[in-house]
């Protein structure tokens, strides 16, 4: 089987393909597409435990430690230890941060109104339908039988 017969190979180069896109959009902030998604991923008044953004965004710890970090030292995040719960970390938005989460949401609806433009509502709800049945066939996890020697 080529490589462009096989499903990864299209989500994987669509993906790489809006990645570049967003990274070169966001380059124009002194930002990055990772800095726009966890920006997206923080309510701007409430804030957001920072255990919990890992997981939204697909990050292992170590991962979202350095994110955090280089968005707290360009201004655009704080954290605060919880009030209720001292053994978890808040994050919040700065002044900064709430302008270009702003930024990156109208990147985000900018690319959507695109691909809506050029793409009909009926295939856009077969894609979503086909991505949905992919994730949940991987969430089954009985793709790869476990064999015994």
């Amino acid at each position: 089987m080529k490589r462009e017969e096989t499903i990864d190979f299209h989500i994987k180069a669509a993906w790489h393909g809006i990645a570049r896109m967003y990274n070169q959009q966001a380059l124009n902030y002194e930002g990055t597409m990772s800095i726009g998604y966890a920006l997206l991923n923080i309510p701007s008044e409430e804030g957001a435990a920072a255990m919990k953004i890992g997981p939204m965004m697909g990050l292992e710890p170590r991962s979202l430690t350095r994110l955090l970090n280089s968005m707290e030292e360009k201004g655009l995040i704080y954290r605060e230890v919880d009030k209720n719960d001292k053994r978890s970390v808040k994050v919040y938005l700065t002044k900064e941060g709430k302008k270009m989460k702003e930024k990156s949401r109208e990147t985000v609806l900018r690319f959507n109104e695109a691909v809506r433009e050029q793409i009909s509502e009926q295939k856009l709800n077969v894609f979503f339908d086909v991505v949905k049945n992919i994730n949940q066939i991987i969430e089954k996890n009985s793709i790869y039988e476990k064999v015994t020697v």
